[in-house]
């Protein structure tokens, strides 16, 4: 607790805007994606059709975030981290909004496309305008910290879920998550643009060959950094949204939950993966980011069967709690991982293009899921352990086998010679 303190306190007041900016900003973004997971059996209730048929929403959302990944990091290395994260959460406010006056099924899923470009720009651009603010010694607090921010959407969505929706449907909700359009006043007063692209601007006002911060160069001198990457994280989203997107529905249809029960179960959960998120995110700055991920993948592979095959209410909330404190506690790693991996000058679009093309990869997973659940009786328990399973031990394989860059700071020097840099200026000064 003093040691989150202490991170807290050495922020200045432009590093703490920038990291609130970014961690509502993935938060809402969430939030606005979760409304739809937990509305699946409903949705597909008043559509007449089957769940499968419902869950492509989520497979398009999944798969077109790489489309807002390209365009809006795109845009952030050009413009600024600043404006990209602010029409960014314009858009996908409006498109949330519009999804609760879908008069069908197919132009529903055409606004869930449309609103995973706006969700797959949310991410890379919040990430790299917080990592690249904040100090660097503190960065895997602060990586766990941002990435709460999509737990804390996923709790917020599980409590607006209980309360609201037996009052408003799942049109209703829809409309509740255009609420963080708001958040826009915010970050055109509090927030200034990132300290890195500004002086990214300068040197490239110098620079004769704008070629030189292409995003495609940069993929093409990091090929084999970009392919892992993107490997890596469509282990990861399988193994996230293995976890996340159907248990809602396993709740409701397997176990028969009302709404009211399943939002608390998922207060419960995101709870436990918010402490997960920050610990493990923390400890990574101690014990190295692989290593603080194959630990919290491995805790997690051992809860499988508690967890998909809990047989009380009681062991369904507890199993659920550590699992996502697991699976989220390696999560919480990511942000500062891709980001001390990728190319400085492309530092707005890399990480979030590999992040979000693992989403593309990984999209189908809760189509795949709600087939295997359906094709045996409705069997949620096997669908949910036999992915999860799965892509836990490919993406234990695949850490492993990856490098990392904890010792690195945003201008390429070692974090401890910054330090001692800083150590040697405070002596002369006194």
């Amino acid at each position: 607790m003093q040691m989150a303190v202490g991170h807290i306190r050495a922020l200045t007041r432009d590093q703490r805007n920038a990291l609130v900016a970014s961690f509502l900003g993935w938060t809402l973004d969430a939030f606005d994606y979760f409304i739809l997971v937990f509305s699946i059996p409903y949705i597909a209730r008043d559509f007449h059709v089957p769940i499968p048929a419902v869950t492509v929403a989520v497979l398009l959302t999944l798969a077109m975030r790489p489309v807002g990944a390209f365009l809006f990091g795109i845009m952030a290395d050009a413009y600024g981290r600043r404006s990209a994260l602010m029409i960014d959460i314009i858009l996908f406010s409006l498109l949330e909004l519009l999804s609760g006056f879908a008069p069908s099924l197919t132009i529903l899923l055409v606004l869930r496309a449309l609103f995973g470009i706006a969700m797959g720009g949310e991410w890379g651009v919040g990430a790299s305008l917080a990592m690249e603010t904040i100090p660097d010694e503190s960065r895997g607090f602060f990586s766990g910290v941002l990435q709460s921010g999509y737990v804390f959407g996923n709790l917020l969505a599980s409590a607006v879920f209980a309360i609201f929706f037996p009052l408003v449907g799942w049109r209703g909700m829809f409309i509740i998550g255009a609420l963080p359009a708001v958040l826009v006043i915010f970050i055109r007063l509090g927030v200034k643009e990132s300290p890195t692209w500004e002086r990214e601007r300068e040197v490239r006002q110098h620079r004769e060959r704008r070629a030189e911060r292409s995003i495609w160069t940069a993929i093409w001198r990091n090929f084999p950094l970009f392919i892992y990457l993107v490997v890596l994280m469509t282990a990861f989203n399988f193994m996230s949204h293995g976890t996340q997107d159907l248990y809602p529905t396993f709740l409701s249809v397997q176990h028969k939950l009302s709404p009211q029960t399943v939002g608390t179960i998922g207060i419960i959960y995101n709870v436990g993966a918010i402490i997960g998120c920050i610990i493990f995110g923390t400890y990574s700055q101690r014990i190295g980011r692989k290593r603080a991920i194959i630990i919290a993948e491995v805790i997690a592979l051992l809860l499988i069967p508690l967890w998909a095959f809990a047989p009380s209410l009681f062991l369904l909330g507890l199993s659920a709690f550590l699992m996502q404190f697991v699976i989220q506690g390696a999560f919480g790693v990511i942000p500062a991982h891709l980001n001390e991996l990728s190319p400085g000058s492309v530092r707005g679009t890399f990480p979030g293009l590999t992040y979000q093309l693992g989403n593309l990869f990984a999209s189908a997973n809760t189509t795949i899921q709600a087939g295997i659940a359906v094709a045996n009786g409705g069997n949620y328990s096997l669908a949910l352990a036999l992915v999860t399973a799965i892509a836990l031990v490919v993406t234990i394989v695949v850490t492993a086998l990856g490098r990392e860059a904890r010792d690195m700071n945003f201008a390429g020097e070692p974090i401890e010679a910054v330090q001692a840099k800083t150590l040697i200026t405070a002596e002369g000064k006194d």
